[in-house]
């Protein structure tokens, strides 16, 4: 998907890590930490970022295990570039790329925050409930 706007452009690539940290607090996910993004980012399976003006303004990267599993994580557009599409550039990338390379079966999976679950909508993704749900835990060491 080509924006329309010249001056956003698509990177097939791994966030940096200031870049990953910054994108994930000014769009509302939870921070995570350096040491973490360091050892996490360099196991992207796929990963698209959105620059404006030379500075990463949008990601979204895909995790799994390459095979069976896949799944879109880090969606984060910069607030003072949303409602540009930008989000949508992602997800196509990132759709696009599982659509592509995965084995037939392969699972993609994600968690949708609020109305972010009509955007995913549009790529296929299909809420899983009643006869599943998301769960997780979150390491905290003390």
């Amino acid at each position: 998907m080509q924006h329309e706007n010249p001056d956003y452009q698509l990177s097939v690539e791994t966030p940096s890590v200031d870049d990953y940290l910054r994108l994930r607090v000014i769009s509302g996910l939870s921070p995570k930490g350096r040491e973490a993004a360091e050892t996490g980012l360099p196991n992207t399976i796929h990963a698209a970022i959105i620059r404006y003006q030379e500075q990463a303004v949008a990601m979204g990267r895909i995790i799994g295990d390459n095979g069976c599993f896949y799944q879109v994580v880090d969606i984060a557009v910069d607030p003072e570039h949303q409602g540009r599409g930008l989000g949508k550039m992602i997800v196509e990338n990132l759709v696009d790329y599982v659509q592509a390379n995965a084995p037939d079966g392969a699972y993609c999976s994600l968690i949708a925050d609020g109305p972010a679950k009509y955007l995913y909508e549009k790529f296929g993704f299909k809420p899983v409930t009643p006869k599943s749900i998301g769960m997780a835990f979150k390491v905290t060491r003390s």
